[in-house]
């Protein structure tokens, strides 16, 4: 039994730029957990979500991605929706900026937030606009099979294929799942209710296509070796309804949370204050 978890819990392709940033992470929270009042749902929520990337990224379980399509979109629905959607839900950023020493708060972190840089890339990379269409693209642009071979070939692009759903991924939930009203935060909180069934349109449809597929679309898992002796296209129909069906319900799920958001701010009458601040309609015209 130990040898067994041995194999799996040892990393196929170690990297030490994942594992500084995971205890880099770790380390924040739990030292940030410590000094600001945390509810044990938000940590679940957190340690689950990082634990989920390290089995994904960081064990055996990457061999099998490498080497069979279905265990591959697996693999990408964990980093791409999951993953994001448990750490964005537990609101974490509070309690990392907390874990920080506070000479490295006033010194190092104050200035890069006011800097330049920092505001064009947050500002580029968390436009409503631009987080949803990479959102989306970087799940159909890694399904074309030129692409996908491409990637299984060259480790570099694999990495940088597994980095991008990570970031479009945190990206796309943390404007869907904020908390705040619009403004301060950058999405309007009807749109962060619609936006994942905008957002899983293209999926099903992608979904649907490779389920309902008469020939091997991905052959490079072939050339790379399989780690299962099942057919081939039922593997491929696999990774399609993985596509199709898990996706879709983990976007619905996120739905559901931006809908609770949304009614706590309408409750609370945030909404209607910040739609007269900024000369906008009262609430009860924005909730119909």
């Amino acid at each position: 039994m130990i040898a067994i978890l041995s194999k799996w819990l040892v990393p196929w392709e170690f990297s030490w730029v994942f594992l500084a940033c995971f205890l880099a992470a770790g380390v924040l929270y739990w030292r940030g957990s410590r000094r600001v009042r945390t509810g044990l749902g938000r940590k679940l929520a957190f340690w689950g979500g990082m634990a989920v990337v390290y089995l994904t990224l960081h064990t055996y379980l990457d061999f099998y991605a490498e080497h069979e399509f279905f265990m591959h979109r697996l693999q990408q629905l964990l980093l791409h929706h999951i993953v994001p959607l448990l750490i964005v839900a537990s609101h974490p950023g509070a309690v990392l900026r907390a874990g920080l020493p506070l000479a490295w708060r006033t010194r190092l972190l104050r200035p890069l937030e006011r800097s330049w840089p920092w505001r064009a890339c947050m500002g580029v990379l968390l436009n409503p606009a631009v987080a949803t269409v990479l959102f989306v693209l970087f799940i159909l642009v890694w399904l074309v099979p030129s692409m996908q071979t491409l990637a299984m070939l060259d480790w570099r692009v694999y990495r940088f294929m597994n980095w991008s759903m990570i970031v479009s991924g945190f990206a796309y939930w943390s404007l869907v799942l904020d908390h705040r009203p619009h403004p301060p935060g950058r999405m309007v909180a009807g749109m962060r209710v619609l936006s994942p069934g905008i957002t899983m349109t293209p999926q099903i449809l992608a979904g649907a296509i490779i389920t309902f597929s008469r020939h091997d679309l991905y052959p490079i898992f072939e050339i790379c070796g399989r780690a299962f002796s099942f057919n081939v296209l039922t593997g491929q129909l696999v990774g399609g309804i993985i596509i199709w069906v898990p996706a879709g319900v983990v976007e619905s799920i996120g739905a559901l949370m931006a809908m609770r958001n949304w009614l706590r701010l309408s409750r609370s009458g945030r909404i209607r204050r910040e739609a007269r601040l900024r000369g906008g309609r009262p609430a009860s015209l924005e909730l119909r």
